[in-house]
């Protein structure tokens, strides 16, 4: 296959980064990439379905992955993942090995080891510069429901269902794969409820997550859906007010650079450094104007207010409103920079086993076992923003029926977007600014 060929056929059938921001997909191939991985670290508490999946797929997923390597023109692939995942690595070595230039490489058992530039450094020993992106040293990645999806695209089949984690205190812990635009509470509803009272849901992994509501739906993006207690560290964190923190890191920062000193991207040769930042805001002083613009290389981990800080202040969130102030007046980010990793990273490994006792999750580290069967969703809430870039635009009118697969919403022409496909067969609702609401119909599958 060509390389235009294959990046026709990915952005078609509407496949984006099924994690993380949902980057376009086929905006990633590139014929100056020498090696292609994929990201099976899965270092977020709780998750399991990228492990699951590449036990399930094993022979789909590798051979996609070959032939992705093939038509770049690219030397080798990686499948990158922990010798903890046991059933997961013995399929892949059986099925990698009819593969010459497909590779294993085992990763410690650490937070952040999915981080793409930690991922690739631990792969490979390249290491992306800072402020640059993985092509500038030859790479590419995607995670494994993403290399699933471009199996499916190959076999003429759109991105309409998500897989998902659903964990913490509910009754059966498992993972769904659920239609785009399921409302987070049916997925909750499927696991039996919450085993807890005053329970919050939280959308995504226990360090990168965001507080969620009931009416908050699935999207391209969506890895897993925690349901916590209210008292949980991961809930008390997210709920505080930024302005207070700002109060308390003004009034409590003893600058111990505990945040710095674990901080992956600085333990990689990355010039942030945390600490000077809290300086900066301890003092009510923006003098250090370089500490301030570093904050742009934060992968906002949450390593530093999660675990590192002993004062209990907050780092990553006081960076991400600093970041968010410079992009809204314009700060342009800073020039590539080469990054030389620090000889005492390896001293400061943060094991997962260590992040689960500290955020109060050891006793909801379940299975959550694969469970694929047909879920049935009566209303579907599709938002319009399933990835980073431009917003898709609508290509259907309030009224109409719709089949399953159909377009439902098209990528603006020349811009970095995806079209959206519709999960069921329906009847369109209601169109809104941000999403298209559909009645679900009985369908008869194949």
């Amino acid at each position: 296959m060509k390389l235009n060929e294959l990046k026709s056929l990915i952005k078609e059938c509407g496949v984006a980064g099924a994690g993380g921001a949902g980057f376009p997909s086929y905006a990633k191939l590139s014929d100056k990439a020498d090696t292609v991985i994929l990201n099976c670290a899965e270092c977020e508490p709780l998750f399991r379905l990228h492990r699951q999946l590449l036990r399930r797929y094993s022979f789909e997923i590798i051979s996609t992955l070959d032939l992705i390597r093939e038509t770049l023109g690219a030397q080798s692939f990686y499948v990158a993942l922990k010798k903890g995942y046991a059933s997961t690595a013995e399929a892949v070595e059986r099925d990698i090995a009819s593969y010459k230039y497909g590779k294993v490489k085992y990763l410690h058992e650490v937070y952040p080891a999915g981080d793409e530039v930690v991922l690739i450094y631990d792969t490979t020993g390249k290491t992306v510069p800072a402020g640059g992106l993985p092509i500038d040293v030859g790479v590419i990645v995607y995670n494994v429901e993403t290399v699933l999806n471009i199996y499916h695209a190959l076999n003429g089949k759109k991105v309409t269902h998500k897989y998902v984690t659903v964990g913490g205190a509910v009754k059966n812990p498992q993972t769904y794969c659920v239609p785009i635009g399921t409302p987070l509470d049916k997925l909750v509803e499927l696991s039996g409820g919450p085993t807890e009272e005053d329970t919050v849901l939280f959308n995504g992994g226990p360090m990168t997550g965001a507080l969620a509501t009931p009416t908050d739906t699935v999207k391209k993006t969506t890895n897993g859906v925690l349901v916590l207690p209210k008292d949980n560290p991961v809930i008390m964190q997210r709920k505080q007010n930024a302005g207070v923190l700002k109060r308390r890191a003004m009034s409590a920062c003893c600058q111990c650079r505990m945040c710095t000193d674990m901080c992956p991207r600085h333990l990689l040769g990355y010039p942030i450094e945390p600490h000077r930042f809290m300086n900066g805001l301890k003092n009510d002083d923006a003098t250090d104007t370089e500490a301030f613009l570093n904050t742009q290389y934060c992968s906002q981990c949450g390593v530093c207010e999660m675990i590192a800080c002993k004062q209990g202040l907050n780092p990553r969130t006081l960076i991400g409103v600093a970041r968010q102030t410079m992009q809204k007046n314009g700060l342009k980010r800073l020039e590539k920079l080469e990054a030389k990793p620090l000889m005492e990273r390896d001293l400061r490994r943060l094991t997962t086993a260590r992040l689960r006792h500290k955020l109060d999750l050891e006793k909801y580290n379940n299975p959550s076992p694969l469970n694929e069967e047909e879920v049935k969703v009566d209303r579907l809430y599709i938002s319009l923003r399933q990835n980073i870039g431009v917003m898709s635009s609508v290509a259907v009118k309030e009224g109409q029926e719709i089949k399953y697969g159909e377009l439902l919403a098209e990528a603006p022409e020349n811009s970095l977007g995806l079209p959206i496909h519709s999960p069921v067969d329906g009847k369109i609702l209601k169109i809104t600014e941000e999403s298209i609401i559909i009645k679900s119909e009985e369908r008869k599958l194949p």
